[in-house]
C-alpha cells in the first residue's frame, strides 16, 4: 500500500485527444470520486478566503457546480449556478463571450444575487478565461461584490489568469498543467 501523501494534481487524470485531437483533457472527475481528494480540493480552494465574508458561491457550468456546491455547503451559504443559454427556467440575464472555435452565451437568474452580496466564483479549470469573464460580468451587473475566483486547474499557456486578473479579480488555483 502506498502511504505517500498526494496533492490535488495527483488525483487528476489526463485524457489525450479528448474532445478532439491535440487536446490534453484534464479530467477532475477522478479527483471528485476520491473522498480524500475532494476534501483536499474543497479545503484548499477555501483556504485563501478564510475569515472573509462570503454570502454566496457561484459555480460555472458544469464541473464548477460540483465543487461550488461542496464549498457552499461547507460555508453554509447559498449556491448560484451560471449556466449555458437556455438551461435556467426563470428570468435570466445573459453574457456572450468568445471561445476558441466560436461564441457562447452564459446566463444567471436575474434574482440570484442581491446588490452588495459577497461572491466567490468557483470552477474546475481556468483556460482562456472566457467563461469566468462572462460570469464576472453577470455577477457585477446584478450588483454582486466578487471577493475572488477559485479554480482547481490553471492552464497558464492559454492566458486565462491574466484575463481575469485584468478584470480586477483575485485568482486562486490549486495546480497547473502545461499545454492546452
Amino acid at each position: 500500500m502506498n502511504n505517500q501523501k498526494k496533492d490535488v494534481k495527483d488525483y487528476i487524470r489526463t485524457i489525450v485527444d479528448f474532445p478532439h485531437e491535440g487536446i490534453m483533457f484534464r479530467d477532475v472527475t477522478t479527483l471528485f470520486a476520491d473522498p480524500r481528494g475532494l476534501r483536499i480540493c474543497v479545503d484548499q480552494l477555501l483556504h485563501p478566503f478564510a475569515g472573509e465574508r462570503i454570502d454566496k458561491v457561484v459555480g460555472l457550468e458544469a464541473r464548477g457546480f460540483i465543487v461550488g456546491g461542496a464549498i457552499a455547503h461547507q460555508l453554509s451559504v447559498g449556491f448560484v449556478p451560471v449556466r449555458k443559454k437556455g438551461k435556467l427556467p426563470g428570468a435570466t440575464i445573459s453574457e456572450e463571450y468568445a471561445l476558441e472555435y466560436g461564441e457562447a452565451i452564459m446566463e444567471i437568474h436575474d434574482d440570484a444575487i442581491s446588490a452588495g452580496e459577497k461572491i466567490l466564483i468557483v470552477d474546475d479549470l481556468l483556460a482562456t478565461g472566457g467563461t469566468a469573464a462572462a460570469g464576472i460580468k453577470l455577477i457585477e451587473r446584478l450588483g454582486g461584490d466578487i471577493i475572488g475566483c477559485a479554480f482547481i486547474v490553471d492552464l497558464p499557456e492559454l492566458g486565462g489568469r491574466k484575463k481575469i486578473e485584468d478584470l480586477g479579480m483575485d485568482v486562486h488555483t490549486l495546480c497547473e498543467f502545461e499545454g492546452a
